[in-house]
């Protein structure tokens, strides 16, 4: 038998709009604060997205793929924005953004599922945990409610665990007519419990509106805007980005990828409009791409990438990065750029920074047998400063 609350979410779920990447999940939380977690599957190329154009060697290794400077969003000396981030080139003039360059997990290969296993699950090699370190964050905080929230045929491993999340998955079903709604209105009207159910199902019927008007970034951005905006509504948010794995025709495929990540962050940013100023936004991939470009006009899969923090309350205008160069003698391995900050502590660190919580605890919680203080990172709390006013 079909637990009523489980029936009502469903019904919520066909009486919405079908979803496509990028995916949004949600997690009920109880704090004022925000934080949003974006992961770009496919391994993004750091080397384009925030460009180390100070850097000698860097034309010769990108060939065709070299963006022209003067169409970059120029951050400093040393490093610039790819020219479709031009939201995000704003957001760093505010303030309001942080770079965090030669970034990469424990992990070492080059394998996207393994990498993202690593990544969403917070262990040092892939499948040695279960569940998702993002799961594991939601359990540190007091929960509001028994749920969250995906917008997914299944929800991502960063978010799977003890705390419970229901999956919208797309239905083949077409969409229930008002009329029926109205009258399934009516029927529970006179019940406290099912009326109650019923009021949020509907109410989480018309948020996810936007996705059916239009299925891209700035859709999905709106409507986890309108979730997260909700003074009851969630504070934990998971959004998948597909599609960066460039191996060919990366000019112009990474240049549309990057415009939807903007548009998607923009989307977000104007959605929550006071709210903003208590949120923080992640956006990590697997790993990254080589440094030299590869004989069909992309690059193959690497080792460290480019990480972002963007939000009201990050203490932005910065591109923090302990540059290890691209000369061939410091590649690792001869091709990738050379990781020199860890992204599990600095997951742990801004997530612990948002959300008002002990840093060593969150390391600890997120990534098992990892101690803060034990990490190689060029990186601390007390010499970094992330967030602003939390």
């Amino acid at each position: 038998m079909i637990p009523r609350r489980q029936f009502l979410c469903g019904t919520a779920a066909n009486a919405g709009a079908y979803l496509v990447a990028p995916r949004l999940v949600l997690a009920n939380v109880e704090t004022d604060r925000r934080f949003v977690f974006v992961i770009q599957r496919g391994a993004a190329d750091g080397l384009d997205t925030v460009v180390p154009y100070g850097e000698p060697a860097l034309a010769s290794l990108r060939g065709d793929l070299a963006i022209d400077p003067a169409a970059m969003h120029k951050l400093d000396s040393a490093f610039a924005l790819h020219p479709s981030l031009k939201h995000m080139a704003g957001l760093y003039a505010k303030k309001q953004a942080l770079f965090i360059h030669a970034v990469a997990s424990p992990y070492r290969e080059r394998s996207h599922f393994d990498g993202q296993n690593v990544l969403e699950s917070g262990g040092n090699k892939p499948y040695e945990i279960k569940d998702g370190w993002l799961n594991r964050l939601a359990s540190l905080l007091p929960k509001t409610r028994d749920e969250a929230i995906a917008f997914a045929p299944t929800v991502p491993l960063a978010l799977r665990g003890q705390m419970e999340v229901i999956s919208y998955e797309p239905s083949a079903l077409p969409e229930a007519p008002e009329d029926l709604l109205m009258r399934v209105a009516a029927l529970y009207d006179a019940d406290p419990e099912l009326h109650a159910l019923w009021s949020t199902a509907m109410e989480t019927h018309s948020l996810v509106k936007d996705v059916e008007a239009g299925r891209d970034s700035a859709a999905v951005g709106r409507t986890a805007a309108r979730f997260l905006a909700r003074e009851n509504g969630p504070r934990i948010a998971m959004i998948e980005t597909n599609g960066w794995d460039t191996h060919s025709a990366q000019k112009t495929r990474l240049s549309n990828q990057l415009q939807g990540l903007d548009a998607l962050i923009a989307a977000l940013r104007n959605g929550l409009s006071g709210v903003w100023n208590s949120t923080t936004v992640m956006v990590a991939t697997e790993f990254g791409r080589t440094a030299r470009a590869n004989g069909t006009g992309g690059t193959d899969h690497g080792t460290a990438s480019a990480a972002m923090l963007l939000g009201g309350a990050v203490n932005g205008g910065r591109v923090l990065s302990d540059w290890p160069g691209l000369s061939a003698h410091v590649l690792y391995e001869g091709r990738d750029l050379t990781p020199t900050i860890d992204l599990d502590a600095l997951i742990a660190m801004s997530a612990a920074e948002s959300l008002r919580l002990d840093p060593e605890l969150v390391m600890r919680k997120l990534f098992p047998d990892r101690p803060l203080e034990s990490v190689s990172v060029k990186l601390n709390r007390n010499r970094i400063p992330f967030l602003l006013g939390l």
